[in-house]
């Protein structure tokens, strides 16, 4: 691949062009907001000028309401040989091209499975795609160029291809992505009135569940638009799950013995369940879970301090395989948690505690 277009300049479009740009690949950018592209080729991720003839490969990175006419557009100009998207939905956009009577053997469509709670050029990253799955959801009248021109840019990208049927994949981010944000926001809306006084004592954990519940309103409405059935058809099973465990919870409450002992039967299961799924969750890099023990470090909210406590672990020849930060309310200091292989643990904390870093027991 030696030309791109870029349809589309926002956080995905952007960081896409950048890590194309980046390696050798002339990238020019479209967007229906000129300032935008201006802002991204700004950026490094290409030029805002049109190409003068056909590109080898038009990236549609729009929402999932415009992928298809935008699309449309761009196949009827003839400004590339290979034609894909990365909308967070696969299904829908495929069917409204089809209905639109085109050709759709130099089209695939694709969504790289990454991103972050800000959108738009400024939030762009030319490694966001690093070591993440990207879907291909190749047909039997997907041109080989053509896939493997994706091929070729997901491997650019740094990104590990996925091979999908749309629909099945719309299903899937309905379970692992959709779903839980909308879930995260209701958790998050639990906050919006709080008292104060409560919410002061948020800890790890509420910031774990409601994280990518600060993302765009506005983009998540174009995304579940595309695919409410299958995002609601979860909910409902969540919906059930809820009610079951609240009438455990009402049975904990009961001064009848055997009410508790259903109501603990009934919480004990829905953790039992909790526990079962997320051991299936993929650990580092995509591959199985791995358990790694827990080092803690106070630490004081200074500059330096995270590069010299990840220095010290450097120089004990320990490999950091995560990092949380755990920050102690109304202190300027918090304790870094430390996730590393369970035999090199001791190691880490005798060789800091050496360098005079005060741990958690």
């Amino acid at each position: 691949m030696r030309t791109a277009l870029v349809i589309g300049t926002g956080l995905i479009g952007t960081s896409a062009a950048q890590a194309l740009a980046s390696r050798g690949v002339h990238v020019h950018l479209a967007d229906h907001d000129p300032t935008q592209a201006r802002t991204a080729a700004a950026l490094g991720a290409g030029t805002d000028e049109a190409p003068e003839g056909p590109v080898d490969l038009c990236l549609v990175a729009v929402p999932p309401a415009h992928v298809a006419t935008t699309l449309a557009d761009a196949m009827r100009r003839g400004v590339a040989r290979g034609y894909l998207d990365v909308a967070s939905v696969k299904g829908g956009p495929r069917r409204d091209l089809e209905a639109l009577g085109l050709d759709l053997s130099s089209y695939i469509g694709t969504h790289p499975m990454s991103g972050r709670e800000r959108s738009g050029p400024l939030a762009a990253t030319a490694d966001l795609f690093e070591g993440r799955p990207w879907v291909l959801t190749p047909t039997r009248d997907t041109d080989t160029e053509v896939l493997n021109l994706a091929l070729e840019l997901v491997a650019l990208c740094r990104a590990v291809p996925v091979v999908m049927d749309a629909d099945a994949h719309d299903r899937a981010v309905a379970l692992v992505s959709h779903m839980p944000h909308l879930v995260s926001s209701m958790v998050a809306a639990r906050l919006e009135h709080a008292e104060e006084s409560a919410v002061r004592l948020c800890g790890q954990g509420i910031r774990d569940v409601t994280r990518i519940a600060g993302s765009d309103p506005r983009m998540w409405i174009d995304i579940l638009s595309a695919n409410p059935g299958p995002v609601a058809d979860l909910l409902s099973a969540v919906s059930a799950d809820l009610d079951e465990t609240v009438s455990a919870l009402r049975s904990l409450q009961s001064s009848d013995e055997a009410k508790r002992s259903e109501g603990v039967t009934g919480i004990e299961e829905v953790l039992r369940r909790g526990n079962a799924g997320q051991v299936r969750v993929p650990g580092k890099h995509g591959a199985a879970p791995a358990a790694y023990d827990t080092v803690a470090v106070l630490i004081s909210d200074q500059p330096g301090e995270l590069a010299r406590i990840f220095a010290d672990a450097g120089a004990a020849g320990v490999n950091v395989e995560d990092v949380r930060i755990e920050h102690a309310t109304g202190q300027q200091a918090g304790f870094v948690q430390l996730l590393v292989q369970p035999a090199a643990a001791p190691k880490l904390t005798a060789a800091l505690r050496d360098r005079g870093w005060a741990m958690r027991q």
